[in-house]
């Protein structure tokens, strides 16, 4: 009987790796708290957090946790005004950059300037650029370089992440 032989592409190999060396502590250790690891103008105890924030809310911006696709209603919101932090009001994104990415999540082309901060996120094996608020480090979400122009940025939000302002 002949012996079965498996032929593993070396690319989808490695992503295997990679993504099994994201439950050990040191790889998740490395995308997780980064944001909240600098000293930011907002700082808040946990409680505090608690408090201020809904369970999605602070599970998303505080344990940098991401929302279903297409649950958000700040996805489909189409009028014009200005996206806010859901934990402490910071001006992050203009109605005027928004646009319908087809991912499910609120997308953006380009944030208000000085809204927001990025560190890279190892947390699925391999490194993403995360989004946070610049003002409290809150998780927003990632950003991508699949845009549109101008900019070719994709900014990817969690809709529980903010508010929106109406102008």
């Amino acid at each position: 009987m002949p012996a079965f032989t498996s032929r593993i592409p070396r690319r989808d190999a490695l992503v295997g790796i990679l993504a099994s060396a994201a439950s050990f502590p040191l790889v998740a250790a490395c995308g997780s708290g980064v944001a909240q690891a600098k000293a930011f103008p907002i700082q808040r105890s946990e409680t505090d957090w608690r408090k201020r924030l809904s369970p999605a809310q602070f599970r998303i911006l505080r344990q940098h946790g991401t929302e279903r696709p297409f649950s958000s209603p700040l996805n489909d919101e189409k009028r014009k005004g200005i996206f806010v932090c859901a934990a402490d009001g910071n001006r992050l994104f203009s109605s005027a950059t928004k646009y319908n990415s087809g991912t499910g999540w609120p997308s953006f082309w380009q944030p208000l300037r000085g809204a927001i901060g990025t560190s890279t996120d190892y947390k699925l094996g391999y490194p993403r650029t995360e989004v946070h608020c610049a003002q409290c480090g809150g998780h927003l979400g990632h950003v991508f370089n699949d845009g549109p122009r101008p900019t070719g940025k994709r900014y990817c939000m969690n809709g529980a992440a903010m508010l929106f302002k109406p102008a």
